[in-house]
């Protein structure tokens, strides 16, 4: 029963472990959206919208304990995993927050990236 007990429990708190660290990186992508609706605001387009340009942070600047760096190209913010560190399923993988701008608002959408699908965090679903 043990045995039995430990076979489904161990997968299920590895895939709890590698969500809660992917949740990070879709936390320090949330930092940089309004940053980047500023910029289209202002802009009135999105193309300018990279990292290290118009108030934006350069990748490597936004890091956190699981994530190597957080992107931003034309307005698309990429977080990437640190390779090491990390649950088994997540290193070195990416995931995206793509901003949709409509007439006078911009919505986000999270994109898996290279991450498997299982990894991404409910609110990001």
């Amino acid at each position: 029963i043990i045995g039995i007990l430990a076979a489904i429990a161990i997968p299920a708190y590895q895939d709890y472990t590698a969500r809660a660290q992917v949740s990070e990186a879709v936390n320090l992508s949330g930092g940089l959206k309004a940053t980047v609706i500023d910029i289209w605001t202002n802009k009135g387009s999105l193309a300018s919208a990279d990292s290290g340009t118009l108030g934006l942070p350069t990748a490597t600047a936004v890091t956190g304990k699981y994530v190597a760096q957080v992107a931003v190209a034309d307005g698309l913010i990429t977080a990437t995993m640190r390779s090491t560190g990390v649950a088994s399923g997540i290193g070195g993988k990416t995931i995206s927050l793509s901003p949709i701008t409509t007439a006078g608002s911009v919505k986000w959408t999270c994109k898996a990236g290279t991450i498997t699908a299982k990894y991404i965090p409910s609110s990001c679903r």
